[in-house]
């Protein structure tokens, strides 16, 4: 025998909380060449390898780029794995 759960009103009222989002930030820098910097954004950020060019690029030629979005804790760990590269990589809410 199934039996319905009826939840108050204010359960049902309240929106859904989403954790604030984080971009991992890579900053242009004249130490690494391109072919290092995609690399490293395909193994560690996981880009396809047309995104990871096109991100690395845009960094080249903008001095920065967008290429990972998510909540803060991963946001630092990607940050932390860039960095571990020597890549220049900073974080910042959305």
């Amino acid at each position: 025998m199934s039996q319905t759960i009826e939840l108050p009103a204010e359960t049902l009222a309240r929106p859904s909380q989403t954790m604030p989002q984080w971009a991992v930030r890579l900053h242009n820098d004249n130490k690494n060449d391109m072919v290092f910097v995609v690399t490293a954004l395909i193994q560690l950020v996981r880009l396809p390898a047309k995104d990871a060019t096109e991100r690395t690029l845009e960094a080249h030629n903008r001095g920065s780029a967008i290429v990972f979005q998510t909540h803060r804790e991963h946001a630092e760990l990607i940050q932390d794995q860039l960095q571990s590269k020597g890549l220049s990589a900073t974080i910042e809410k959305n």
